[in-house]
């Protein structure tokens, strides 16, 4: 599990093909690395991937097919939000978010709001049923609230800290991003659909 509250930004420097999926390389930027272990989780742009090797500075770790079908942005070259995983004693900032991407949605519009930046993206349509005005949601693994929802299209206010200390900050029109809603929301859906 993970709060969404992203603690560096790294960037993934090789994506390797290997059995089943990928192997992917990642500099850590500023995430500190001295208390993981092999077999650890960290989220990368909101994706859970378990560590299987590390150094000080970088971490490997695969990639199934699955994950590849339903994110974008594990490539070499991207900047990616990096979190490790929660411990219980640990303050939850942002919402609980489990790195299991539910779907890639793109960016729509930015406007400027004063140093405040509001972005709309367009969700698939599978999971727009998912996103609530004023509800959580987690954009490349940033949980973040929902403004406005009109359809498959939901919109979100980024302050000054989030803009710099993520990689929404760099987010252009089209540009594709990874999803996970709210998981009470899937929960609720799966409770009052059985009998």
């Amino acid at each position: 599990m993970f709060s969404g509250i992203g603690a560096a930004v790294g960037s993934i420097t090789s994506a390797e093909p290997a059995a089943g999926g990928l192997r992917l390389r990642v500099d850590a930027g500023g995430l500190d690395l001295s208390d993981v272990a092999i077999g650890d989780s960290i989220a990368v742009n909101g994706a859970c991937l378990t560590v299987v090797t590390r150094d000080a500075r970088s971490f490997e770790a695969d990639v199934s097919r699955e994950t590849i079908e339903c994110t974008a942005g594990l490539v070499a070259g991207a900047r990616v939000n990096l979190e490790k995983a929660l411990r219980l004693a640990d303050r939850l900032g942002g919402h609980l978010v489990s790195g299991h991407v539910d779907g890639v949605g793109s960016v729509a519009r930015i406007a400027e709001a004063g140093d405040n930046r509001v972005i709309s993206f367009t969700v698939p349509t599978e999971l727009s049923r998912y996103v609530a005005r004023k509800g959580s949601i987690a954009v490349n693994g940033v949980s973040l609230t929902v403004n406005t929802v009109e359809g498959a299209e939901f919109t979100v206010n980024l302050i000054p800290h989030t803009l710099a200390s993520t990689n929404l900050g760099a987010l252009a029109s089209d540009v594709r991003v990874n999803l996970e809603v709210d998981m009470l929301a899937r929960y609720l859906e799966r409770l009052s659909s059985t009998k």
